[in-house]
Order: structure tokens, then sequence, then C-alpha cells
């Protein structure tokens, strides 16, 4: 299967689950449903051997027609607040959560295959705190072809925000952040707040934010929908992303796991090093020319 563009929605539902399974229920001709703070639940109890009164095991919102990728729900005060639905229709594509890249239950990673490459989907909530920031910026993540990082990072700025006058030193570490992983702020198509406050005290605001590719065609043209937002304080944003050829900026080869090429693969490495001739190794240059040959030998078997 290969997917030439990729479609995308983004929420923070504030712990509604009727918001979460409306969108699961009416969003299917979407691929990728990002979600912030949503609201874990009691889903049945779970006989335990080590406890009398048994286990509940806790979940999100399922739907048949999406996978749910989430990090492990904990009873304490750090629960995950970001999940990710994909499709179930795109999931040949060997969707996968890159917990080895980013370790927080604010920051999901989600990679997949697609044209012979590796990408990467990013959907954070960083509270007021900023901890997920935080994290991202003492974190070296060395991503490439990231095509997406968004949603609630909770900072006011003028820089994305007319109605707001001033500009947040947390603004230099994000865009910080989205320099060393070589994307950059996407502007909607029309402007709106992306929060609407509940009171007539405080004013809308700008918090939900897209990172993308400059040469990424949606660049400057996703979509902010204000009448899509039900009864969340937070608007729904949805951005389509073109993955083609050119876009790719490091191409990585991949071998699949157990299949015929791999084993392939394997024989011919093999039968490479058994016909590789090798000198005495003597000196620390023969050894490095002899590991050279090697070397290039595999390189042209792959």
């Amino acid at each position: 299967m290969i997917l030439e563009k990729i479609k995308i929605y983004l929420q923070n539902v504030h712990k509604n689950n009727s918001i979460i399974n409306t969108i699961l229920e009416t969003q299917s001709f979407f691929d990728v449903i990002f979600i912030q703070e949503p609201s874990w639940f009691s889903i049945k109890s779970i006989p335990s051997f080590t406890n009398c009164e048994d286990n509940e095991l806790v979940g999100v919102s399922n739907h048949p027609n999406w996978t749910v990728f989430s990090k492990p729900f904990l009873w304490d005060s750090n629960s995950p607040r970001v999940i990710t639905y994909i499709n179930i229709c795109i999931f040949s594509l060997c969707f996968s959560l890159c917990n080895d890249i980013f370790h927080h239950r604010d920051i999901l990673c989600v990679s997949f295959f697609n044209h012979g490459s590796i990408f990467f989907l990013i959907n954070i909530y960083s509270d007021s705190s900023q901890l997920a920031l935080k994290y991202l910026k003492d974190t070296e993540a060395n991503l490439s072809n990231v095509l997406i990082m968004t949603e609630d990072f909770n900072i006011r700025d003028s820089l994305w925000d007319p109605n707001f006058l001033h500009h947040s030193s947390h603004s230099n570490t994000l865009f910080e952040i989205a320099d060393s992983l070589q994307i950059e702020l996407s502007k909607p198509i029309k402007f709106s707040p992306t929060r609407f406050a509940d009171n007539t005290r405080d004013s809308n605001s700008v918090l939900d934010l897209v990172f993308l590719h400059s040469n990424s065609q949606e660049f400057d043209n996703h979509h902010i929908h204000s009448d899509w937002r039900l009864t969340s304080d937070y608007v729904p944003i949805s951005v389509n992303i073109s993955i083609v050829e050119e876009y790719v900026q490091t191409k990585k080869q991949f071998l699949i796991k157990n299949s015929k090429e791999e084993s392939h693969f394997i024989e011919e490495v093999i039968s490479s090093l058994k016909n590789t001739h090798t000198h005495p190794i003597l000196c620390i240059d023969i050894l490095e020319t002899t590991v050279q040959m090697i070397a290039n030998n595999i390189e042209n078997i792959w």
C-alpha cells in the first residue's frame, strides 16, 4: 500500500468522552486523529491473584474502525494526556509507537512506512508549566521526515494571535525544537481562535499550533473548524499532508522482518563474508583496510 496523502484531524476534548465518540463515528474519512486531554475510565474488573477486590481495566474510547495508540495508563497524576487513533484502512503501513524516542506522557510519536521511507507524526499536549516543552528541549531526537508536530502548546503569543500583544519566552524554546526537527509553524487558511473562553472575563485564544515542513504543499493551508467544536471549548483542526518522493529528505531503505528479501540479504552477506580474502592482520592499518573492504561489500549488496 502506498499513501499519497495523509488526512489528519486534531482536537483537545477537555476530558469529554462523548466528543471522542462522536469524532470516531463521524470522521472516518480522516486517516489519523490526534486527541489531547482524553478522559480515562474503568472498562471492567479483571480477576487478580494478588487483589481480592480484582483489578480495574482502565482505557479510553474505542471504535472498530480505529486503532488507538497511547502510553500506559497510570493511577497517579501522571496518566497520558495525548492519544492517537489510526484508521484501520491504512494500518498496513506498519504504524508503530516510538517510546524509545520520546518517553513522556504528554508526547506521542508514531511512525509509519511509506514510499520506502519512515515518517513521524508527533502529538503534543504541553500544560501551563510547559513540562512537555522542557522535556523536548532536553531530549536529543535525530529525526528526519517529521510530517507534523502539533496541538495544544498552551502558549499565548502575538506571533500567531493578532489579538494578543505580548511575546512569550516559551515561544523561543518551541521554535528551537521545531528547527531541530526541520519543521516550521504553519498558518491557517483563515484565522480563528482555537480555544473559546467559557466566561465573559477571559478572551478567546490561539493555543493549538501546527508545525509542518516548509516545502509541504499544505504549509500555511490547514483549516481551523470553528463550526465543528460541538460542546468543546477547543476547536478542531484538520490538515491534509501530501507524501511525495520529492518531499522525502532522507530516504531510508528497510527490510521487513522475516520477509524473503531479508532472508536473501542475509544469505548474500554471509556469502560475501566467506569469500572475503583477509590477510594476516598485523597492524591497525591492515585491520582498518579489511573492515572497510567488508563494509563496502555489504553496501554493494544493500
